[in-house]
């Protein structure tokens, strides 16, 4: 069995365990918990499991950026696929036999190059450091496909110079070993990236919010009860009227999301290196108040 018969078996197989959409909506919900995480981690600096989020919130959150990366390996894909078919179909005989000399060993040469940069990381953490996390699972990747690939045009090469060793294949067990092989060691980098990009995206998303606070819309908070907020630039107001459904505001707070059942606040003045966070239970008990940054209100309610 070659190669190309043995794919499609592997692609089949694995099919029928995990069918793609599964995969993608596996691969949506591990980059959403992980952006999720770094976000809410920056304002908070406690595990995202405390605020009991679903996983549509983070299937959700992980729509705006997944959408670049998938297109990037689609297109990347595609390309990859064209210049292969060109390769192999439009090329005359003897013209597409020199271009697979030079492009053989200089896949093998940069798939080993990859690979072995992610090993070396992987002992010491000196290659990629912080700069470029997603280079580790990207290199593990690329790496381990320009190998196949590399080996892929030798057996091309060999099939052309000596056609009777055609039939002198691979056993079928050991082609479908080979690819389902591949295809776990591609995915495990695949996975490994996405995890590195979408701590990036969440910590970046926090950043851009903090720098944009004085112009996020201002917050009134009403409750039925003192909640005894002391956070700095949160003031407490009483409401003395009998009628009042309640009888507590508070001003001076931003609103960064309603996390599960939760509302995530933060201060006006809120920075990063001196900031508190505060949590607060949706419920009836509760009242929230939208306006225009900076809006002066009166002393009393």
């Amino acid at each position: 069995m070659s190669g190309a018969t043995a794919l499609p078996q592997v692609l089949k197989i694995i099919g029928t365990v995990v069918a793609p959409t599964t995969l993608l909506t596996a691969l949506m919900y591990y980059f959403g918990r992980l952006e999720t995480a770094a976000f809410l981690w920056y304002f908070l600096d406690t595990p995202v499991t405390v605020l009991d989020l679903t996983v549509q919130d983070y299937l959700n959150n992980s729509v705006d950026g997944m959408i670049p990366p998938l297109i990037a390996v689609a297109v990347a894909a595609l390309l990859a696929l064209w210049v292969h078919q060109l390769l192999l179909g439009a090329l005359p005989a003897r013209t597409r036999r020199i271009v697979l000399r030079v492009l053989m060993p200089a896949a093998a040469i940069a798939g080993f190059v990859l690979v072995s940069l992610v090993m070396v990381d992987f002992v010491m953490g000196t290659v990629f450091l912080t700069s470029f996390p997603e280079g580790r699972g990207l290199s593990l990747s690329i790496g381990v496909l320009l190998l196949t690939y590399a080996t892929r045009l030798w057996r091309l090469l060999i099939a052309e110079r000596r056609p009777q060793q055609v039939s002198r294949r691979a056993p079928g067990a050991v082609a479908i070993a080979e690819w389902g092989a591949v295809f776990i060691l591609v995915s495990v980098g695949l996975f490994w990236a996405v995890g590195s990009y979408a701590l990036g995206v969440g910590i970046g998303r926090a950043q851009q919010f903090e720098a944009s606070l004085r112009n996020v819309s201002d917050v009134v908070v009403y409750s039925d009860k003192r909640l005894s907020l002391q956070a700095p630039g949160v003031r407490e107001v009483s409401c003395q009227h009998p009628d009042a459904a309640y009888r507590f505001r508070y001003e001076g707070l931003k609103l960064v999301q309603q996390a599960g059942n939760q509302y995530l606040f933060l201060p006006s003045e809120w920075t990063h290196a001196n900031g508190e966070a505060i949590l607060l239970p949706r419920s009836e008990s509760l009242r929230l108040e939208f306006s225009p940054p900076g809006q002066v209100r009166n002393a009393t309610c």
